[in-house]
Parts: C-alpha cells; structure tokens; sequence
C-alpha cells in the first residue's frame, strides 16, 4: 500500500459483497497500521465489530472499536464526536480509520444525512494525516447508495484488489442534491420566539409538549435544551424570529426550528468546538443530543429538524 503524503487525506470506499470480502479489505489496512506503530479506530455497525474483533484476535486490543449505530446513529456528530475525538489526540501521526455510517437498515429520513455526512468528511479533514475507509454493502444497499459512494469518495476500492480513482467524485454535488426542502408539518402549530425574554416561556412550551407526545422523562431536559439552541441561534446568527413546532412522526418526538435566515457553513455543528471560542456550540450540542438531525437552507430560510426516540 502506497504511503499518503502527510498533508494528504485519503478517503476510499471499499465495496464488499460478503463477510469475506469485508476482512480481505480490511484486516490488511488494520494490520499494517498496528505494524507501523499508528493509532487505528474502526467504527462499524455491532456485528461488523464482532467479526473484526474475532478475526484479529489478540491484535484486537490495540484497535478503539466503536459500535456505529450507536455513536454514529445521528450521521451529524459522527465528524466530530467519533472521528475528530479519534484522530485529534493524535497530532502529527499517521491515523487510520475504518468508518461505516451506511448499512442496510438506514432509514429514508436518515440517508440524506448520512450522504452529506460522507461528501463533508472530504473538507473536515482536509490536510490531515488520516485515512478513512468506508466499507459499503454492495448487495444490502441500494444502487443510488452506492453511486452517491463514488460521487463522495476519491479513491474506490474494489473486492478484488483493485484500486481505483473515482471518476464521479464530486461532494459538494451531493451535499447539495440532499439539501432537501423540510416542508410545514400541517398539524404542528408553531410557537414563535421573537427575542431572549421569550426562551423560558419557549422551555415551557416545549416541555408540556413532549410529556403529553411520551417522550421518556429523562429526555424532555435534552429537547428543552434543543429546542433553546434552535431558538437561539435564530435570534443570535440569523437576527429573526424562530418558529418553533413538535410532533409525534411514528417512534420519535421531532422538534424543528425555522427562521428566514441563511446557514452558509455546511460544517455548522459538526467541528468539536474549540476551547477558547465563546460561540458556536448550539447546533455542535443539538447533533449531541438527537438521534438525527436535518438541515435545509435556501435564500428563503432555514429549517433545523431534530428527531428523539419516544422511548
């Protein structure tokens, strides 16, 4: 394997059809790394950390292991909740990252942020020491999935060994096409905070919303916290009202904030913050808390759309 420059981020896709071909792919770009003295992090659905764990062995305990659908199941922290809180500590050494955000089972409310997710992967770590690759399930997954694959990766890696630049490759296409209008829930009456005196009132509203839709108790402080983030950064960043709604939509609570403002940083939410900055951890703790998030923007607006799990 052709060693990156130190400058150079690299993102393959590795397309497998069966557990064979996922270990063939992989345990190579394990091993090497573990040889090499480098920090590596495979972060894959549960039963993908099983056999990866099973097929290294001992090797196994110097590999973090990170069970996708979980940390990862809201697409818009896994840049900075699994990936950056891997590689970050490790400054100045080459880091290798098996990451999976797409398998079988995604529903079709999440993959427009899982495509997102993957296209914006290419800026957040661009001129890092680092090499992600992200294994896709050529028979689970659908086959606009795997061209969105090419389109958000430049190198595809094929089962049999073959190492190909992506001629599709084209990210910020596919951040774009997924920009997908988030139109009026009919049945959702908003509520409307015109300015900070408005936010504990807002809290209020909130809370007796999710008790009466059944969210679990534990979880109306998270939405009550989402929602104020929602609400503020209306107010602070776009200077406009945010009209606030929730509903039920089958297992989960969605609580969505809408303001006439523009949200031009597709990275909004999805770079830890950083240390000494005063500003810029609403939308970073809102992808924190839900199980998904989505964003559209347009010259019209922009609408935040947060989904908890009931129970």
């Amino acid at each position: 394997m052709t060693a990156a420059r130190p400058d150079e981020f690299v993102h393959p896709a590795l397309f497998y059809r069966s557990d064979a071909e996922y270990l063939d792919g992989l345990l190579p770009f394990v091993t090497e790394g573990l040889a090499a003295g480098q920090p590596v992090a495979v972060a894959v659905p549960g039963p993908r950390v099983r056999l990866l764990r099973s097929a290294l062995g001992d090797a196994a305990e110097r590999v973090h292991m990170v069970d996708m659908t979980v940390a990862g199941r809201n697409p818009g922290r896994i840049i900075a909740a699994v990936l950056r809180h891997f590689a970050d500590p490790h400054a100045g050494r080459h880091v290798r990252i098996v990451g999976e955000p797409v398998w079988p089972g995604r529903s079709a409310t999440e993959y427009p942020a899982c495509a997102q997710h993957e296209a914006l992967i290419n800026a957040a770590f661009a001129g890092r020491d680092v090499t992600i690759v992200c294994p896709y399930d050529t028979v689970g997954l659908d086959a606009d999935v795997l061209a969105d694959a090419r389109a958000t990766h430049p190198v595809v890696w094929g089962a049999d060994g073959l190492r190909e630049a992506s001629a599709e490759y084209a990210p910020d296409s596919v951040v774009a096409r997924y920009n997908q209008p988030l139109n009026h829930h009919g049945d959702a009456e908003p509520h409307v905070v015109t300015d900070a005196a408005g936010l504990p009132a807002a809290r209020r509203w909130v809370a007796d919303r999710a008790r009466a839709l059944g969210l679990a108790p534990d979880r109306i402080a998270d939405l009550e916290l989402i929602a104020t983030e929602l609400a503020a950064n209306s107010l602070v960043h776009a200077s406009t009202p945010c009209e606030l709604r929730i509903w039920p939509d089958g297992g989960d609570v969605v609580c969505e904030g809408r303001d006439t403002g523009r949200l031009t940083d597709p990275l909004a939410g999805r770079r830890p913050a950083e240390p000494t900055a005063l500003s810029g951890r609403g939308l970073l703790m809102v992808n924190d808390l839900a199980e998904l998030v989505r964003i559209h923007t347009s010259p019209r607006g922009t609408t935040v759309r947060a989904y908890l799990r009931r129970r």
